[in-house]
């Protein structure tokens, strides 16, 4: 019984099918000299908080007549985008100088509205024929100033856009807050602001195809790519240590102990049987909670399909930046159709560890006897949880500056589109996973004890543990993020997050000393 390949290929064609239709229909789109432009207002918010995120029009800005709500994608919506038709009118090649297009008095309730905002760092994000746009809504003076109470709180009522144009085509928007043109929000007071805009024009060289390629830069700067190549070779360096370190102790003390296995039988009848062959009649025996391993081992085994599928179409240049909710699609689509690998693995696995109402075989190279033997009592160091610190730290030392790139662009503002290296490091990832997990497992086995099954697991996936703890450090010493909100969805996401991480290795990690385990015990003869 093997999964269906036509599956693969069917969820692979769902997934390109579905993250290419998050693309706005605007990058289809020519123009001609003062054509309307799509220019739509999305969401405001904490700088520092970027799961907190309102509707745009949730702050007191003067409503257009007409504001329509774009129809948003799929991708889209799972990106949380709240996209409105935004006040300004910024037509192709038509030009705008400091023109009003909002005079509004501020009720006091609107002063104090805007001034949270302020003091909050709060940020604005627009999109001009898919191209983004941010700035912030106003500053603080903290000049000379050490008391809070004497801040003074400015909103910004001038921006400034600069398009550039390639043709009949829209190549760049930068926007800019003009520093003078400020509305005191610093008492509780009605004001009166004039919101204006001014557009400049410029025309550029730089093709369409490549206006997207500013963005994808920002992660590809040469201080950037040196760190990223740093972490690759930190990574390297690690792996060949503990390739090399583990290969050749595990085949010395293989050889030593095969050879001492393969004495006559005679001289073996003599001696009592020792070490991870004195427990062959009992390395086999299916662990406790099986439903629950099987079903460990089927969800493992779909995240780690679909990570690859994920890495597949990273590579092939799907998720360039700003294809709004690309990412997102993909997960769910891929999740979803993937189930059934879940399902086939678990349930498969399930019926070879003698499941009921199942006749499938589990394939062991040793008898298993009726009885198991007493586990021998072992030092401290060798129960569960120190192993598990062993076996996560060194997966983990691989993959930390990584970590923090990673950190910054789901919970921060920066672009990642180094995906060719993040494959490496993942490549890395597994290679040092599996490795270290095969190395305890023979250290268990050797000192005669035979529950190896959940502790392979639980030594793989122990690696998830260690990012879980990484959380905590990027929160407190790397990020600015407060709040109950935001650090509700921080750790409660990174904590769903970090167990998927704890399946996937740990399937890898049991995988890897099953595998192991029935190539060594393959090798020797044993009544």
């Amino acid at each position: 019984m093997k999964p269906p390949t036509t599956l693969l290929l069917f969820v692979g064609a769902l997934i390109f099918f579905a993250a290419g239709n998050v693309r706005s229909d605007a990058s289809d789109h020519r123009y001609k000299e003062g054509d309307s432009v799509p220019l739509y207002a999305n969401k405001v918010g904490p700088f520092h908080n970027p799961s907190e995120t309102y509707r745009y029009f949730d702050l007191p800005f003067c409503v257009p007549e007409g504001v329509k709500d774009k129809k948003e994608a799929f991708g889209e919506v799972l990106n949380g985008d709240r996209l409105v038709s935004a006040p300004y009118k910024l037509s192709f090649r038509d030009e705008k100088d400091s023109e009003t297009y909002c005079k509004k008095k501020l009720s006091r309730k609107e002063v104090e509205q805007f001034r949270r905002a302020v003091e909050k760092d709060y940020y604005f994000q627009m999109y001009y024929d898919d191209l983004p746009i941010w700035g912030f809504i106003g500053k603080v003076d903290k000049e000379s100033k050490s008391d809070p109470s004497e801040f003074k709180y400015f909103l910004y009522k001038h921006i400034q856009f600069e398009i550039l144009y390639n043709n009949d085509r829209v190549i760049e928007i930068n926007a800019r807050m003009d520093p003078h043109s400020l509305v005191d929000l610093t008492e509780d007071k009605e004001v009166v602001a004039e919101f204006m805009y001014t557009v400049k024009w410029k025309e550029t060289e730089t093709p369409f195809e490549k206006r997207m390629d500013k963005y994808a830069m920002s992660s590809s700067l040469p201080h950037h790519l040196e760190i990223h190549w740093f972490s690759i070779i930190n990574s390297c360096v690690t792996v060949l240590l503990l390739t090399g370190f583990l290969a050749t102790i595990l085949m010395r003390v293989l050889k030593n102990d095969f050879m001492k296995y393969a004495q006559d039988e005679e001289a073996a009848d003599d001696q009592e049987e020792t070490g991870w062959k004195y427990i062959h009649g009992d390395v086999f025996r299916f662990p406790k909670h099986k439903s629950l391993f099987a079903a460990s081992l089927g969800s493992g085994t779909q995240l780690f399909t679909l990570t690859i599928f994920i890495f597949m179409l990273s590579l092939v240049g799907v998720f360039y930046p700003y294809n709004r909710g690309a990412l997102f699609t993909a997960l769910v689509v891929i999740y979803a159709l993937t189930s059934g690998i879940a399902g086939y693995t678990a349930s498969s696995f399930y019926c070879q560890l003698e499941g009921k109402n199942w006749v499938t075989e589990f394939q062991a190279p040793v008898r298993t006897t009726k009885y198991p033997r007493e586990i021998p009592p072992l030092p401290w160091y060798r129960s569960a949880v120190p192993q598990m610190a062993m076996a996560g730290f060194l997966p983990f030392s691989a993959i930390y500056i990584e970590l923090y790139y990673i950190f910054a662009s789901v919970w921060g503002h920066r672009i990642y589109t180094i995906y060719s290296i993040l494959f490496i490091v993942f490549i890395i990832l597994l290679i040092v996973t599996a490795f270290i997990t095969v190395a305890l497992t023979y250290f268990q086995l050797a000192a005669e004890d035979h529950e190896w099954w959940w502790r392979s697991f639980l030594c793989g996936g122990s690696t998830g543990l260690f990012i879980y703890a990484y959380c905590l450090y990027y929160y407190y010493a790397r990020s600015d993020m407060s709040g109950f909100m935001q650090t509700s969805f921080f750790f409660g996401y990174m904590a769903c997050i970090c167990y998927g991480f704890f399946l996937m290795l740990g399937t890898v990690g049991f995988r890897a000393a099953l595998l192991f385990v029935r190539h060594i015990y393959r090798s020797i003869k044993c009544e």
